[in-house]
């Protein structure tokens, strides 16, 4: 007698647990859940940075910071666009001397998701506080866990797993508040070509060109008309003395010859 009790015991027991496993899958079916998002506000924060275009090459891009500091951009992609002079141009149309303007604006929303599930049925079996089998209107069989504090309402009753018995028609709603936050950013690239060069006004002579007279040539001495002063005959009277010395021997010579 003893082991036949024993025996039926143990097919209700594996008849309950097929019966959950088999009744599982269709849970979300009989499960009403609902859910709303509360909008906590959303605030912004905007970033602006300014730099100036050193070099491209390609698709890499050096920039000198505000702060001074240069910046080395790889791999900048084909789509990333700026705005010059009201015109969008690409990466390979940036050019030495630019000035780019970078607005970066962080919108950052909390919101709190609240999703409430619901459930009605007829207690089938339990076994707190950790599972229940419910009959369901359709009349199928469907497993649940019972998570840590769940409450049900019996004739509008609040009870726990260990107040339930078979044959209750119960209901239970579990809500679950999820706190996220929502960070979204939009970047804006404009820029403006490098002022040329000032321009001379038309009218205007590049150079000016200013005659300056020449300086007056240093006059010409003039020569002296007479000896300086501290000039002397003497010389002259000696070189005549010499030449008649001369010419008297020489003709005091010629005589004797022809004696």
């Amino acid at each position: 007698m003893n082991a036949r009790t024993a025996t039926k015991r143990m097919l209700t027991i594996l008849a309950v647990g097929a019966i959950g496993l088999a009744f599982t899958v269709r849970i979300s079916a009989q499960v009403q859940t609902s859910s709303s998002t509360q909008h906590l506000g959303t605030t912004h924060q905007v970033k602006v940075e300014h730099a100036e275009v050193i070099a491209v090459d390609g698709n890499d891009l050096v920039l000198k910071m505000e702060d001074g500091s240069i910046r080395h951009l790889a791999d900048v992609p084909e789509s990333s666009k700026a705005t010059v002079d009201g015109r969008e141009i690409g990466i390979h149309e940036l050019k030495p001397g630019m000035h780019l303007s970078k607005t970066v604006t962080t919108s950052t929303s909390p919101k709190v998701i609240t999703t409430t599930q619901t459930v009605t049925g007829k207690v089938w079996h339990v076994s707190p506080p950790l599972s229940v089998i419910l009959t369901m209107e359709d009349g199928t069989n469907q497993s649940f866990k019972i998570p840590k504090g769940q409450k049900f309402t019996v004739n509008g009753q609040e009870t726990d797993a260990f107040g339930l018995k078979k044959g209750m028609k119960v209901s239970a709603t579990k809500v679950v508040e999820e706190p996220i936050t929502v960070v979204e950013q939009q970047a804006k690239l404009t820029g403006r070509m490098p002022p040329p060069p000032p321009a001379p006004a038309a009218d205007q002579p590049i150079l000016i060109a200013v005659a300056v007279p020449a300086a007056p040539a240093p006059a010409a001495e003039a020569a002296p008309a007479a000896l300086p002063k501290t000039g002397s005959n003497l010389p002259l009277i000696g070189l005549l003395g010499l030449l008649l010395l001369a010419g008297s021997g020489f003709v005091k010579m010629f005589g004797t010859a022809r004696r």
